[in-house]
C-alpha cells in the first residue's frame, strides 16, 4: 500500500527541474515567504517543503512569492524547497462527491483515516478527492425510446448527455465542458463505468477529445474533472430566485432573511438539525469557523436523517 505520507526528500535529480523550484526566505505561521519564484503566477498552487505541503500563492513581487500554506507549517525550515505545480487551486467535480466528506482543499477525510490509520491528517496527505474505481451507473440521455444523442450528432458545451445513478434523491446529469464542442464519434452505451473510462468520444476541425463522467477535467480527458476554485462556472443565463427555501422553523426567520432553492445557505444546516424539514433535494453543510464539537455533531446526527419522498422514506445520507 503506497504511503499518504509525505514523499522522500525532494531533491533537484528527481523528474522535476530545478528551475521548478523556488526555496524558502521566511516562515510566519501559515504564511511562508519564497524566493526563486520568477515566472510563477498569481494563485499557483504550490507544494512547500519536504513534506510537500499544499500552498497557494497570493502575492508576488519580483523573484519573491508569499504563500498561503494550507497545513501546519510547524518545521518548516530557511531553503526549504518549494516547488511550482504550474497550475491554479482546483477540486474534482464528478459522481462520488455526494455522501462524501471533505476538508477545505477537498482531501477525503474518511479516506485519509482509513489509510493513515490515524485520527489526525498526515501532513502532505496526497490522497485522490474522488475514488477512481468505483463503477457507477451511466444512462445516455434518451427520449422515449430514442437515444438523444447518437454517433454523429453535434454537441456543444453545457450540453447534457448522460446520467448517472449516484442515490435515489437525485439524478446527477453528466454535461459537456463549456469550452468543448464537435461531432460524437463515440458514445459509450448503458453499463457500469469508472471515472477513469472513456464515455464520449468528439471530432472537432479533425482533432479528437475523451470525456470521462467528470463535469470539468484536463483537455484530453473530461467526465471527471479538475476545476479551479477561483473560476466561476460558465452559465448560459442565470435563473430568477422565485421559489423560496421552505423550512419547519418553529421561531420562522424566513421573513428577516428569505433563502432561495436556487442559493446555497449557510445556515442550513442549523435548520435542518433542529428537527424541522425543508423542500431540498440535496443539503450541503459547509462548515466554515464552526467549532469542532459542533463539525462532530453535524457528522454523527446527518446520517441518521430521513426525508420523506412520494415513494416512501429514504436516509438523507
Amino acid at each position: 500500500m503506497p504511503s499518504v505520507y509525505g514523499a522522500r526528500l525532494t531533491t533537484f535529480e528527481d523528474s522535476e527541474k530545478e528551475s521548478e523550484y523556488g526555496y524558502v526566505r521566511k516562515v510566519s505561521g501559515p504564511v511562508v515567504v519564497a524566493d526563486g519564484m520568477a515566472g510563477a503566477a498569481m494563485y499557483e498552487l504550490v507544494r512547500v517543503g519536504h513534506d510537500n505541503l499544499i500552498g497557494e500563492i497570493i502575492r508576488l513581487e519580483g523573484h519573491s512569492a508569499t504563500i498561503q500554506v494550507y497545513e501546519e507549517t510547524a518545521g518548516l525550515m530557511v531553503n526549504d524547497p518549494v516547488l511550482r505545480t504550474h497550475k491554479p487551486l482546483s477540486v474534482e467535480l464528478g459522481p462520488g462527491i455526494l455522501g462524501n466528506i471533505f476538508d477545505g482543499i477537498q482531501r477525503p477525510l474518511k479516506t485519509i483515516a482509513r489509510i493513515s490509520g490515524d485520527v489526525y491528517i498526515p501532513r502532505g496527505v496526497s490522497v485522490p478527492a474522488l475514488d477512481k474505481d468505483t463503477l457507477w451507473e451511466f444512462q445516455p440521455k434518451k427520449i422515449g425510446d430514442c437515444w438523444n444523442f447518437v454517433r454523429g450528432d453535434l454537441v456543444t458545451g453545457g450540453d447534457l448527455y448522460a446520467t448517472v445513478f449516484e442515490n435515489t434523491l437525485m439524478q446527477h446529469h453528466v454535461a459537456l465542458p463549456p469550452d468543448a464542442m464537435g461531432k460524437i464519434t463515440f458514445i459509450a452505451p448503458p453499463g457500469q463505468y469508472s471515472l477513469k473510462d472513456t464515455v464520449l468520444e468528439l471530432e472537432f476541425q479533425g482533432v479528437k477529445k475523451q470525456f470521462t463522467m467528470l463535469q470539468f477535467s484536463n483537455p484530453t480527458i473530461l467526465l471527471h474533472a479538475d476545476r479551479p476554485v477561483r473560476s466561476p462556472r460558465p452559465v448560459a443565463s442565470k435563473l430568477a430566485a422565485d421559489t423560496p427555501l421552505l423550512t419547519g422553523q418553529r421561531l420562522s426567520l424566513m421573513p428577516f432573511s428569505p433563502q432561495f432553492l436556487v442559493e446555497l445557505v449557510p445556515y442550513l444546516v442549523h435548520l435542518v438539525v433542529g428537527k424541522t424539514y425543508s423542500n431540498s433535494d440535496t443539503v450541503v453543510y459547509v462548515g466554515c469557523g464552526e467549532r469542532g464539537n459542533e463539525m462532530a455533531e453535524v457528522l454523527m446526527d446527518f446520517p441518521q436523517l430521513t426525508m420523506t419522498l412520494p415513494d416512501g422514506r429514504e436516509d438523507l445520507s
